[in-house]
């Protein structure tokens, strides 16, 4: 199996079970080297919350592909009119897809689209995590979410191989809060998501990985850059 970082908090997984695509933010986003054009399958793609930086390239890519669109029931609905193909869930529900089990979990945020012509957001239920068992690896994407206790019960039913975690602060986790959550977790690597894409969320993810190294030794840190992959044998 193996996980692609392209940026911000988007992640491709592949591997022999399928491929996926996680908060496909790629047009617009600095950070991002691959384009929706690069996409040309993909069994699922699944989006944490309605936020552009997270729906970001999902209904072009599911229209190209004719993958669904993995979401909570309001964004679901929302990107089956505008013309995707698309599975509705919420959060504490699971399925089994034939790539694999998704979960959805909380995420502590908000969530809402973008008018064309400006306005109040459009509401599109609430944020989401998601744990994902992939050929028999338990994988978790946090979404953009502060810390919650009930992290430990994530990390307690669901042996995780892989958390992925945000630490950008100001719109959600911070470093602090990551290492905590990554305690709380107990994955076996965790990688860093959700920072430096905009001046707002500028981090030290060198700092991040000296903090888990002295308080959350049990889980290694892989800090990937846009386009780079880790493989999980």
């Amino acid at each position: 199996m193996q996980i692609y970082f392209h940026g911000h908090s988007c992640f491709e997984i592949v591997g022999k079970a399928g491929r996926l695509i996680i908060d496909p933010f790629l047009t617009g986003n600095p950070s991002a080297i691959a384009k929706p054009e690069d996409f040309t399958q993909l069994d699922a793609i699944l989006v944490t919350h309605g936020h552009s930086d997270h729906l970001g390239d999902a209904i072009q890519l599911s229209k190209q592909t004719g993958a669904p669109i993995v979401a909570v029931f309001e964004l679901a609905a929302y990107c089956e009119s505008q013309g995707a193909k698309t599975h509705a869930m919420h959060i504490g529900g699971k399925y089994q897809f034939p790539f694999g089990t998704v979960k959805l979990t909380q995420a502590l945020h908000g969530s809402g689209v973008e008018k064309p012509e400006g306005g109040p957001l459009i509401y599109v239920g609430p944020p989401c995590g998601f744990l994902i068992k992939f050929e028999e690896k338990w994988l978790y994407h946090a979404g953009d979410t502060g810390l919650f206790g009930d992290m430990e019960l994530l990390g307690r039913r669901h042996p995780l191989t892989v958390a992925m975690l945000p630490i950008g602060d100001n719109y959600v986790m911070g470093v602090e809060e990551a290492v905590q959550a990554a305690q709380l977790l107990r994955p076996k690597l965790v990688i860093p998501m959700h920072y430096n894409t905009f001046p707002l969320i500028v981090q030290d993810v060198g700092e991040f990985g000296r903090l888990m190294q002295r308080r959350a030794p049990e889980s290694r840190v892989d800090a990937l850059q846009p386009g780079e992959m880790f493989e999980l044998l």
